[in-house]
């Protein structure tokens, strides 16, 4: 999907081919260059998670997302506490975020580090590049791909589809989120912010789990990823101060808090979901 969008590029939004290479490493100076950039991003991100996800279910499964049942399992008040459950799981993350961000190799694996660390900078300058908005068109499209699109993408292939099979062949729930949680985070070839995206990624599967509706992990992760945006947009308009490379930004009180309340919420998530449950299977005793 991603070559499919490189090609869609020129006649798109006029970038010459001979731009291409500066435009994906971030150092494309045409105006249309980050529109360009979120463009391919999104089908060769979302999108492409999107099709891979129904190809599978579809294709390979011979199954069926059953999309009347994801709807019926959701409820508002539920919504709700997934916005409380996210809220103390940024909180947290913050402390995760410093820690993965600070971690030493031991001497003998210097040269790794060193590679870590450069590629580290590579993504951290493609993700400013992406997210330097010159307008509110940009800071859109920025909504859209980073949260509309990659949420929907990623959750639907990994807790839609990857997670249910690992609980299958593990036959233990907890190992299942666990180890789509850690192929989500390994997948983004980033070292330095791993242990962070896995705590999400579990987060996401456990309000899987115990809803038995994808609604609920895709509106977690676009949350997540649209708060960041939103706020790196705020500080470019002066109206907040927030630094994307800083990672001290969350004090360990604070953070201890959010791990308190996202533990409480998802546990309060749990125990209403299993409530309506219950209350639905008395109702068709009656």
């Amino acid at each position: 999907m991603q070559g499919i969008g490189i090609l869609l590029i020129n006649p798109l939004f006029s970038i010459p081919l001979d731009e291409m290479v500066s435009l994906f490493t971030g150092e494309s100076q045409h105006p249309n260059g980050r529109m360009a950039f979120l463009f391919a991003q999104g089908l060769g991100g979302g999108l492409a998670f999107f099709l891979a996800a129904l190809v599978i279910i579809k294709w390979v499964d011979k199954a069926d997302i059953e999309w009347k049942q994801q709807i019926y399992n959701f409820r508002f008040t539920g919504l709700g506490l997934t916005l409380l459950v996210m809220v103390g799981g940024v909180l947290f993350n913050a402390l995760l975020i410093d820690w993965n961000a600070n971690v030493k190799f031991p001497e003998m694996l210097s040269g790794l580090e060193q590679v870590l660390k450069e590629k580290e900078e590579m993504a951290m300058g493609m993700t400013k590049f992406l997210t330097d908005f010159d307008n509110v068109g940009e800071f859109l499209m920025g909504l859209l791909v980073i949260g509309l699109l990659a949420g929907l993408g990623e959750e639907f292939l990994f807790r839609g589809v990857l997670q249910p099979k690992l609980h299958l062949y593990t036959g233990n729930a907890h190992i299942g989120i666990w180890l789509t949680a850690l192929i989500f985070s390994a997948i983004h070839l980033q070292f330095y912010g791993f242990f962070p995206r896995m705590l999400l990624g579990a987060i996401f599967g456990y309000l899987y789990l115990y809803s038995g509706s994808l609604i609920y992990p895709i509106a977690a992760h676009i949350m997540n990823n649209a708060f960041t945006v939103i706020l790196v947009y705020l500080n470019k308009l002066g109206k907040v101060n927030f630094d994307i490379e800083e990672t001290d930004q969350v004090s360990i009180s604070f953070a201890l808090l959010g791990l308190l309340i996202m533990i409480l919420g998802i546990k309060v998530f749990k125990e209403k979901n299993q409530q309506q449950r219950d209350n639905e299977k008395l109702a068709e005793g009656i």
